[in-house]
């Protein structure tokens, strides 16, 4: 029996229904847009909040940046409480409306894999809950929202430590920089992994009907027992998205690179192309490991075949050679002179 490769039945998916790619780019774009205007939506209001005299407008026309600058701090004097209640409240706002967005938008997408990959699951997909399968997720979700909140934490926190590391009386860049980098690769390290698990653990959620807890643990269970399948699909998949980096770095230098002939607008448009293009590949890349992970859990390992052996003997309880053809003359059945118990 031929062993299937999780691998290239994943991308094998992505290439037959690209549809897969597409539907992860809908809602991720969307949400995007929709985060990057309520930013710049809030970033132009708190401008307006801030009051500008006449001595700051003439400052500011001086074209001299110590007035220049001098006039910022006179504006922006006394308004970091309320940037930080803005970027408090905007974090949350956002963060809520993922959890949201991305749990009902991992339900499609998963339903829609395991149904490609298992058609005899279909069913049993119609009849679990819908609503407990959306309230596991969206605990799932939070908890990565959480652990995101908590890895900007630590991260602000290494770049504190770093900075009492090197005083204003005994400056040490070096080791500042050490510390910071190290416990910065720490949370990161942490960080990913703890999300990766978290985003295999919705498999189970929509495939299996799990828990958010009884996910998180046949996730763990999964990379326990097929820890190679779980190891390759995440390795090709990671290579392929260097690479797609790679490129889309390169295609991005391209434009700076004739940034002294071609207008500003036609650099910008070329940058915000390639970026767009990168950012469309890395979401069909994140879906073909995502499918890979499905098809890991939907395709069970090929049994080993084993060699049928046929009965042993009535009389020497040894197992008979299948290929020696008994010769018709000779019956089985009788006792033969080697079978008969020798006499006392």
């Amino acid at each position: 029996m031929t062993r299937r490769s999780p691998t290239l039945e994943a991308f094998r998916a992505l290439l037959c229904r690209p549809s897969f790619g597409l539907a992860e780019i809908a809602w991720r774009w969307s949400f995007g847009a929709a985060a990057s205007l309520l930013l710049a939506f809030s970033f132009f209001e708190y401008l307006d909040t801030l009051p500008v005299s006449r001595g700051d407008l003439l400052l500011l026309r001086t074209t001299q940046p110590i007035l220049i600058s001098r006039a910022v701090s006179h504006i922006f004097r006394g308004t970091g409480f309320r940037a930080v209640v803005a970027a408090v409240v905007l974090v949350l706002t956002l963060g809520i409306a993922w959890v949201a967005i991305a749990s009902l938008g991992r339900a499609a997408t998963l339903k829609a894999l395991v149904a490609h990959f298992c058609p005899d699951n279909i069913s049993t997909l119609g009849h679990q809950r819908k609503s407990m399968r959306l309230r596991s997720l969206f605990t799932l979700n939070f908890f990565r929202l959480g652990a995101t909140l908590a890895a900007a934490v630590g991260c602000l926190a290494a770049v504190l430590l770093g900075g009492a590391a090197s005083r204003p009386t005994d400056p040490a860049p070096g080791t500042a920089l050490l510390i910071f980098l190290t416990l910065a690769m720490l949370v990161w390290l942490a960080w990913s992994t703890l999300n990766w698990l978290l985003s295999l653990a919705t498999i189970f959620v929509v495939a299996d009907g799990q828990d958010s807890f009884g996910a998180i643990a046949a996730a763990v269970d999964l990379c326990r027992t097929r820890a190679g399948s779980v190891f390759a699909a995440g390795t090709w998949f990671g290579l392929a998205h260097i690479t797609a980096f790679v490129v889309a770095t390169s295609l991005v230098a391209f434009p700076f690179a004739f940034a002294a002939v071609l207008p500003a607008g036609v650099v910008l448009a070329g940058v915000l192309l390639a970026t767009l293009l990168y950012s469309a590949i890395a979401d069909f890349l994140y879906v073909g490991r995502l499918a890979a992970y499905v098809a890991i859990v939907e395709m069970p390992e090929s049994p080993v075949s084993a060699e049928v052996l046929p009965p042993p003997s009535p009389h020497t309880g040894e197992f008979l050679n299948p290929n020696i053809q008994s010769s018709p003359a000779v019956d089985a059945s009788e006792l033969i002179l080697s079978d008969v118990p020798a006499s006392s």
